[in-house]
């Protein structure tokens, strides 16, 4: 009888084992995106009213401006699960609320240097600009960001 519930046991074992090398070949990151108001998120808003395909992996948080952006949302974002955090912001001199997107270009370059002392790789979190027509562009950052995050794998 001992000897058959060993061998359960070590069946056991290696059906956890094939478990875990199954989730890390199909890993899908999850992302985070922090999008102003005004540009980027009425970018990524008519990306998905045109139907354009592109990967679900980002979960938006609108913001009012990107100058709102404290650090500390990034850092929570990746202390809940997040495996990348994506900041767009509108394109110089096009901030409704006049320097907003500098301020948060500053913030950035702080945060990169936060996560870096953290063990947080710098391509994780990615700024970028992205205006209301520029659903292309939106498109083509999150598609990058999803390669990239994966590339890395999760973070642990």
């Amino acid at each position: 009888m001992i000897k058959g519930g060993r061998q359960k046991a070590e069946g056991r074992g290696k059906k956890l084992t094939q478990n875990s090398k199954l989730k890390t070949q199909i890993f899908e990151p999850k992302i985070v995106g922090f999008l102003c108001n005004w540009c980027s998120y009425a970018g990524a808003d008519k990306a998905g009213t045109s139907q354009v395909h592109y990967p679900p992996n980002v979960n938006v948080i609108k913001v009012m401006c990107s100058g709102r952006i404290d650090p500390q949302f990034v850092m929570k974002a990746f202390e809940r699960g997040a495996d990348g955090v994506i900041i767009l912001a509108c394109h110089p001199g096009d901030c409704h609320y006049k320097e907003g997107n500098y301020r948060a270009l500053q913030r950035y370059r702080m945060l990169l240097r936060l996560l870096r002392q953290f063990g947080i790789e710098d391509e994780r979190c990615r700024f970028d600009y992205v205006s209301a027509g520029e659903s292309d562009k939106f498109i083509k950052i999150v598609t990058e960001m999803v390669k990239t995050v994966k590339g890395l794998g999760p973070l642990m």
